[in-house]
């Protein structure tokens, strides 16, 4: 009887270890980014949502939301977690006929945000500023759907 329990002690404290390292193992995988899925490394092509759009080249981009336009002067590269940062400018749009001469005001502006699959969340503040143009919820290959400035 004594070494049967000696047995039942040894197989118990190999269940135990054996738990342990698939506990640590999953705890890695998910610290690690265990959704399997990584950013891309540019953004590209259109991405589109409510009152937004970007059309994103492997150099810069073009944002379009409501009554207002904005130009990003650098590739969109997302980290390993997927945020993004690029610098650019914003020109706010107004209502009414604009003279074919006439040039809007261009302000210096940042744009962040977050990739994750197919969506883009993408947030534009004016830097000159701090002013917030919004947030926006974009999706891979959806056509923007903005107001234009009457």
């Amino acid at each position: 009887m004594a070494t049967r329990g000696a047995g039942n002690g040894r197989a118990t404290r190999l269940a135990a270890r054996r738990t342990r390292w698939l506990v640590g193992a999953l705890l890695v995988a998910t610290a690690c980014g265990g959704s399997g899925t990584a950013p891309p490394a540019l953004i590209l092509g259109e991405w589109g949502g409510d009152h937004a759009g970007l059309v994103a080249t492997a150099d810069s981009g073009t944002m379009e939301y409501d009554c207002a336009v904005g130009r990003i002067t650098q590739a969109l590269r997302p980290q390993a977690d997927g945020t993004v940062l690029a610098v650019g400018t914003h020109t706010p749009g107004r209502g009414g006929p604009i003279r074919v001469d006439e040039v809007l005001p261009r302000r210096p502006a940042r744009y962040s945000g977050r990739v994750s699959g197919d969506r883009l969340t993408l947030t534009v503040v004016m830097t000159d500023s701090n002013v917030t143009v919004g947030t926006f919820d974009l999706v891979r290959g959806r056509s923007a759907r903005v107001f234009k400035c009457l």
